[in-house]
């Protein structure tokens, strides 16, 4: 199997070391998280194409069902900047051929270093060229590195590249960072991180109705609870619907479509729970039980409650007003 160029085709997943096939072949592979392909990782997994199509051999990265600190560390649940889902997309999309996907176990976490590498690495995927982070750490404690790594493969002919994430000027880039912004409401800074804006998917669930009501009917997104969201504020960006295409009546051409959303607990009218929402501007299909994606791209302004509904509107017809013009760029302003 030689390493793809620009395929389409989605990489073959595997789920588990047993499901991986005995004639997958030799490799160039990677292994990590890998939350939310950012730059940094998107540089690395460059690296690891180079390699396999350097070697006429298969480009593939092994990442884990969870995030290993909801397992090794104090902290509980680590919202994440994409699901499984977009991850492995985003890994076909930069080149893996093929994903495995380990469960992170307590076992898994407990297994020593060396027996890591050759089982997993060396093994279970015929490594010849194992591309990591430069700060990549693996094994019962963390006590494996690249230097390790690189003193147990080598005598099998086995190269390990490290390769730093930082960006341009020695930026430093990382999920743990891109949460930070994103806490913060800067998505600004979380799409120069990521390469792209940030976006959450989910499925449009019945809500209340009241932005119909008021004349702004919004679609209610249902997200993975350990998503990373922004902060609760009013933002633009775009919501492209998954899967299955708009019809005609439905006034969309395919791609995506400009929208506000609005991420908080509704303080107006007294709401609680935190909610995702978006006005999709001048569309009138039915967006009920469709999964879409829900990009963050500017953000408007913070949550508030207003004197009353007549300023509330108002307060969104300028918030439409000013999505129009930052997502028509600055060519059409």
């Amino acid at each position: 199997m030689s390493p793809r160029s620009g395929s389409p085709d989605p990489p073959r997943v595997f789920l588990g070391l047993r499901r991986i096939p005995a004639d997958l072949g030799p490799t160039a592979v990677t292994i990590g998280v890998f939350d939310g392909v950012h730059r940094g990782h998107q540089a690395l997994l460059g690296r690891v194409v180079d390699q396999a199509r350097a070697r006429g051999i298969t480009a593939g990265a092994i990442t884990f069902d969870r995030h290993p600190m909801e397992i090794v560390g104090r902290g509980g649940r680590v919202p994440m900047l994409s699901t499984l889902r977009q991850r492995i997309a985003l890994l076909g999309a930069a080149g893996m051929e093929f994903v495995v996907v380990l469960p992170f176990t307590l076992r898994l976490s407990r297994m020593p270093a060396e027996e890591f590498a050759i089982k997993i690495l060396l093994e279970a995927v015929a490594a010849r060229v194992i591309v990591v982070g430069a700060n990549f750490r693996f094994g019962h404690g963390a006590t494996g590195n690249p230097d390790l790594l690189a003193g147990l493969t080598r005598p099998r002919g086995v190269e390990v590249i490290a390769v730093s994430l930082d960006g341009e000027a020695g930026e430093a880039i990382s999920s743990t960072r891109i949460r930070a912004a994103l806490a913060s409401g800067d998505v600004a800074t979380a799409a120069r991180l990521l390469g792209r804006p940030f976006a959450v998917e989910g499925h449009v669930i019945r809500g209340d109705r009241r932005g119909r009501l008021l004349g702004v009917p919004t679609a209610n997104l249902r997200v993975p609870a350990r998503l990373a969201l922004p902060a609760k504020g009013i933002y633009a960006g775009h919501l492209h619907i998954m899967g299955r295409a708009l019809d005609t009546r439905e006034r969309a051409a395919s791609g995506p479509l400009p929208a506000v959303s609005s991420v908080g607990v509704n303080p107006q009218f007294g709401g609680s729970d935190l909610r995702v929402e978006a006005h999709v501007l001048d569309f009138d299909g039915d967006l009920y039980d469709r999964h879409v994606r829900l990009s963050f791209e500017h953000r408007l302004r913070d949550e508030a409650a207003f004197p009353d509904v007549a300023a509330l509107v108002a307060q969104m017809e300028q918030d439409i007003r000013q999505a129009r013009e930052l997502l028509a760029g600055p060519d059409a302003r």
